[in-house]
């Protein structure tokens, strides 16, 4: 049998996944990072952005936001503000947050509140990305 490593994605609520997987793929910092077993020794921060892992059999995808991830050659700890299964995003809620960024984008009167609201539109975005994906 290949070797494989331990995924453990963890919010500040529960613990989102915990299993043996081949590989995984997080949204790094300065992008994304293909994690495969015997990785050597990293720590990144996470941005918004779509976690995929993959076992044997399958593969699937979280939607991810803030945090960060914690290489090991048989391990990787991915410590989350937001982590979602596709089956757990409510569209109608993420598609209200996008039209309530896409709002706040077009209002925003100076830069802070515009990094803010790009912020909340690319979370929105994702969010829709990743459960549109689950339902394929």
């Amino acid at each position: 049998m290949a070797a494989q490593l331990k995924l453990e994605v963890v919010t500040p609520d529960r613990m989102v996944v915990s299993e043996m997987v081949d590989e995984v793929t997080v949204p790094g910092l300065d992008g994304e990072l293909g994690i495969l077993p015997e990785h050597t020794y990293l720590m990144s921060m996470l941005q918004t952005g779509v976690l995929s892992y993959r076992t044997q059999s399958s593969r699937s995808q979280l939607a991810v936001s803030g945090g960060y991830v914690e290489v090991q050659p048989d391990r990787v700890i991915v410590l989350a503000e937001v982590a979602e299964r596709p089956d757990e995003i409510d569209i109608e809620r993420a598609r209200k947050a996008r039209d309530e960024a896409l709002q706040e984008v077009s209002k925003s009167d100076s830069e802070l509140n515009l990094a803010t609201a790009q912020g909340r539109l690319q979370r929105a975005l994702n969010r829709l990305h990743v459960a549109r994906r689950g339902t394929d």
